[in-house]
């Protein structure tokens, strides 16, 4: 096996449990026997020893800023029964969790169920729709190693029984990738393929169509189900705006609660086709929606220059920093958009506000709300600090994986 070997004291964050080692805390690297080339191959499972040669791990290696992903630590190989093991404690929890759809839980058969880091497998993601579970590798190494997890997840999670793979979008760009970035891995029928589009999902009752052919990251946004719930519980008789709706997730759980009026915008068109099936399959007599394909700075403007206002407004906008590069023009992002939204809110209306960016933290997220607020000169009040849900789990050694924000904010 390729060996890594760190430079001196740069063993602590492993000792600690820290899945990741960065290439500036590698002294040298010694290929296998039968390697060929001057540099291990992307996503090649190698060892990783601290500079007196004591054992600190095995994970997957990658070109980049972090050089390694540490799978199993104190270890110099990986386990024979690795990723079944890994998959079953994975599925454990969501068990214990009560989100898996059995006798007990009839109501939910959509759940993540490995989230990176937050279940030990970094650079991996799966989520499970009923039947189906979705795979998607955001490092070589997972990517390599598709079909031995799309196994371990039969042989472990007793409802999924077809497997689909979609990394095209979450791979790195300038990986060497052999084989299909998207496709079928397992189809026990034939008629999946055949009824992508019309594959219903459930969520806390609600049904929405899910695309995980083309849709965005695994076809659905599972990390704000919680946060969608207590919409519901602010929605009744209130008008309300939900701003990059996608599929319309916010506005199903307002109209459920009760909403006066429920207005979804996405510059999508494709997303506002979705939202008008899923309203239509959950609400079929429901007047009371509109669903407009529209730039949401430009749709808050136009609305405000009408005089439109609302009482309760959603802002869940893409990742506006994917890289720390990025930050400062997200903060100023964030601030902008949640200007507008607070402008726009009655008195003693609500606002729902998020960031899905890992490299904005809290506290940053936090101040770009609050300069909002002191902009508009509204006086506003912290209801609720959200986060991600608790098939989202933060490895305690990985705090890094905290990356979903949210503030429900009163304003008077």
């Amino acid at each position: 096996m390729t060996t890594v070997y760190l430079k001196p004291h740069k063993e602590e964050s492993l000792k600690r449990f820290h899945p990741w080692v960065f290439s500036g805390a590698i002294a040298r690297v010694v290929l296998d026997a039968h390697h060929k080339g001057d540099a291990p191959e992307e996503g090649k499972i190698v060892a990783v020893y601290s500079a007196s040669k004591e054992p600190l791990g095995v994970g997957h290696w990658q070109i980049g800023s972090i050089a390694v992903r540490i799978l199993a630590f104190g270890v110099e190989e990986l386990p024979k029964d690795f990723w079944q093991e890994r998959i079953k404690a994975a599925y454990q929890v969501r068990e214990a969790l009560g989100l898996i759809h059995n006798a007990q839980c009839t109501i939910n058969n959509t759940f993540r169920l490995v989230h990176g880091e937050g279940d030990f497998l970094p650079g991996l993601i799966v989520d499970v729709y009923a039947e189906t579970a979705v795979i998607q590798a955001h490092s070589v190494g997972m990517h390599v190693s598709r079909k031995e997890i799309a196994e371990a997840i039969l042989a472990e999670v007793p409802q999924v029984k077809n497997i689909y793979y979609k990394s095209d979008d979450t791979l790195p760009f300038k990986a060497p990738i052999e084989g299909e970035k998207t496709g079928w891995i397992k189809v026990q029928n034939d008629d999946v393929q055949c009824t992508k589009d019309e594959f219903w999902s459930i969520e806390n009752g609600l049904q929405f169509r899910i695309d995980w052919l083309r849709g965005q990251k695994t076809g659905f946004f599972i990390d704000q189900r919680e946060n969608r719930a207590l919409v519901e519980r602010y929605a009744k008789d209130k008008d309300v705006l939900n701003m990059f709706c996608y599929t319309g997730g916010f506005s199903l759980y307002a109209l459920r609660g009760g909403a006066k009026s429920v207005d979804s915008v996405d510059v999508s068109q494709k997303a506002i086709d979705l939202v008008n099936i899923n309203v239509a399959k959950n609400f079929p007599k429901a007047a009371n929606h509109t669903a407009v394909a529209a730039d949401a700075f430009e749709y808050l403007s136009k609305q405000k220059s009408e005089g439109r206002t609302f009482d309760l407004i959603i802002l869940d906008p893409p990742a506006f920093a994917k890289h720390r590069d990025a930050v400062k023009n997200a903060l100023r992002g964030y601030q902008r958009i949640n200007a507008k939204a607070i402008e726009m809110i009655r008195p003693g209306g609500i606002l729902f506000t998020f960031s899905c960016s890992q490299a904005v933290d809290k506290e940053a997220f936090r101040l770009a709300v609050f300069s909002a607020a002191a902009q508009v000169g509204r006086k506003v009040r912290i209801l609720h600090q959200l986060h991600q849900p608790q098939d989202h789990p933060i490895n305690i050694y990985h705090p890094e994986g905290e990356y979903l924000k949210g503030l429900v904010l009163y304003v008077e």
